[in-house]
């Protein structure tokens, strides 16, 4: 069983390291357009995040690619 943060929801806690690059790797490219929604996920071909990225949601670019970059790191550290 999961326990939800204090925000509501378990965070990127259930994105594997691949989805978390692949989501930065298309920020970078332009491919994938913030503030991140169901539309912006669909166009980037990732409808299956979908359900998972709420903590991301209404984030400016800048934001996005700081959380992503900090999370990537503490999964590859630990």
């Amino acid at each position: 069983m999961q326990k939800a943060m204090a925000f509501g929801g378990v965070g990127l806690s259930e994105l594997s390291l691949l989805d978390l690059t692949r989501l930065l790797s298309l920020l970078h490219k332009g491919e994938l357009l913030c503030p991140i929604g169901p539309q912006e996920l669909h166009m980037a071909g990732l409808s299956y995040l979908v359900d998972r990225v709420e903590f991301l949601r209404g984030l400016d670019e800048r934001a996005v690619r700081a959380v992503l970059v900090a999370v990537i790191a503490e999964r590859k550290k630990g």
